[in-house]
């Protein structure tokens, strides 16, 4: 089953992947460079000026909707050099002002210099947040755009001058307050990589002397920062000194909104030396990012993986947690789930700590079928990166939704953040709010979903919000599941029959068959989530071996005495 629409558009999927193309990514430039190559062509061989207006007023016209979100510097350069080159040949052919070409001299100088002054800006990274010592961050604020919309005017007023016989000398003013702001602008830049420099200079003796015991590495995709929340508060439970080490600048501006510890950005593997402080001992990751590898090299440091979720997913067996000296897992599950897929790895590369994060997580008071109108909690997974890691119910999701509306269930909803990247499975969601919120007015169902449960409420809040859940194949189910109450596994890339064999967790669930894109089922699961819950002994049982056998009351100190043996 895939992420995207029945009857999609051909040509709008032929689109996005020429986007993501080498080729694709100069589609852009093309469309702006050919009317501009075209306008200097007809100046060239026009007898009239009004020859090259047209093409002209489209290479600007396709310049300022490419600009609507903000000018970037260095980009569509040979396009306005054309453009200038055509208010020159206009100049040049039909006898306007002289200044004229000195105007475009000028204005061609300030544009060729944007790509000097969007390379040097690129330099202009942060070092650390909150790192005591290090100073403030570098000051960002000379940004290039300006000086791209400022050459842009210049540019405009040239051909301006061209087309209609003004004085020249307008358009070498214009031209002469453009490259005196691009130069402006590339003092203020330099000056800003110096002061990077000399932050990055400091950088090692300012780790050393904050003597870090552990430092926890973090590189992912934007909007993945719950990755690292999850387990922020419970590193800072420790009660040790460590900081985040992040490899781009979007992880960095995430981590430093989450924590107040400090954050350290390095990009380059040839940058990490100047990060392993001598007091180090450890090193923690959240995810299996590819990157890791390049921190995993130092060998005086004890490396353990923690993972953002226990599932019984594709990636939560991958080889490549093998590369870590200690691997931190919620249960006995998910040792097994390695052996059981053919990864071989010895057993004491695994330590059992739980999930921490369920520790507030509030147990089932009584059974379901005593609750007249159960709250249900609907929790989708993403299309995943790649087709053996698609479990997305949301293609079905407002069928579901619907049918639980109908039976006076209120739902909650929380698709995974990363639902939003597919077209399709966001119109899905909008689908679904759009139901709630009409179900919301007409029968007053109290229906929590959009950012009241994305946003406002965390993940355990929603657990608690609810006597029910439906997922799909995702870490939440483990979860959930030290909640004692009953949920619903769909079906996607398995048909129900096969489903608990590949996913051993849904021997505790009511299965939904959905895997040719089709709810099958359906009525059955909701009749035994809703009433006689007939699988609440085998959930019970099924806790204790996903989420481990740890006394409620020390369940979250299970992972703070594990992790401070290697500190």
């Amino acid at each position: 089953m895939t992420a995207s629409k029945p009857g999609g558009s051909r040509f709008s999927g032929w689109l996005a992947e020429a986007r993501t193309s080498v080729a694709g990514a100069r589609l852009p430039a093309l469309m702006v460079e050919l009317p501009a190559l075209a306008a200097l062509l007809l100046a060239a061989v026009g007898g009239s000026r009004l020859w090259a207006l047209a093409p002209a007023v489209v290479a600007l016209g396709l310049l300022a909707w490419t600009w609507r979100r903000g000018a970037a510097a260095g980009t569509f350069v040979v396009a306005r050099v054309l453009l200038l080159a055509c208010a020159y040949l206009l100049g040049a052919v039909h006898g306007l002002d002289p200044t004229l070409a000195v105007g475009v001299a000028v204005a061609a100088l300030a544009v060729l210099g944007e790509p000097l002054l969007a390379g040097m800006y690129e330099a202009v990274y942060p070092v650390s947040a909150n790192l005591p010592g290090l100073g403030s961050q570098p000051d960002r604020s000379p940004n290039p755009g300006r000086v791209a919309l400022a050459n842009g005017a210049a540019v405009l007023v040239a051909l301006v001058c061209a087309f209609t016989g003004l004085v020249g000398g307008i358009a070498l003013a214009a031209a002469a307050v453009a490259l005196g702001f691009t130069a402006f602008t590339g003092l203020r830049v330099l000056r800003a990589v110096l002061a990077r420099r000399g932050r990055e200079a400091r950088l090692h003796a300012a780790l050393t002397a904050y003597e870090p015991d552990f430092l926890v590495h973090w590189n992912a995709p934007a909007g993945t920062a719950y990755q690292l929340a999850m387990w922020l508060p419970y590193l800072e439970r420790l009660g040790r000194k460590f900081f985040v080490l992040v490899r781009n600048q979007t992880n960095f501006t995430e981590a430093v909104a989450l924590t107040k510890v400090p954050v350290v950005m390095r990009m380059g593997l040839n940058q990490l030396d100047e990060v392993i402080a001598p007091s180090l001992r450890a090193a923690f990751y959240v995810n299996t990012a590819t990157v890791n590898n390049h921190v995993v090299r130092y060998t005086n440091l004890t490396h353990i993986q923690l993972n953002h979720g226990d599932s019984d997913k594709v990636p939560s067996h991958n080889p490549v947690f093998r590369i870590y000296d200690r691997n931190f897992v919620a249960g006995q599950a998910a040792i097994d789930r390695f052996a059981a897929n053919g990864v071989r790895m010895p057993a004491e590369m695994f330590t059992i700590v739980g999930r921490p994060q369920v520790e507030n997580v509030a147990i089932a008071a009584g059974p379901i079928a005593s609750i007249a109108n159960p709250r249900v909690l609907y929790a989708p997974t993403w299309a995943g990166f790649y087709a053996d890691s698609n479990y997305s119910s949301l293609l079905v999701g407002y069928d579901i939704v619907k049918a639980l509306v109908a039976r006076g269930c209120s739902v909650v909803f929380r698709p995974h953040p990363y639902s939003n990247r597919s077209a399709a499975l966001a119109g899905e969601c909008a689908r679904i709010r759009a139901l709630l919120a009409e179900d919301r007015r007409t029968n007053g169902r109290p229906h929590v979903f959009g950012a009241e449960a994305e946003v406002a409420m965390s993940v355990a809040d929603c657990f608690n919000a609810s006597d029910a859940m439906v997922s799909d194949v995702s870490s939440v189910v483990a979860d959930y599941l030290y909640s004692e109450k009953p949920f619903v596994m769909v079906a996607v890339s398995a048909p129900a029959a096969q489903f608990p064999e590949t996913f051993p967790l849904a021997r505790a669930a009511y299965v939904i068959d959905a895997h040719d894109g089709r709810v099958q089922g359906l009525d059955a699961a909701l009749d035994d989530l809703l009433g006689s819950d007939p699988l609440a002994a085998t959930r019970r049982d099924l806790k204790k071996y996903y989420l481990g056998d740890i006394p409620a009351d020390r369940y979250a100190q299970r992972f703070l005495d594990e992790a401070s043996r290697y500190l």
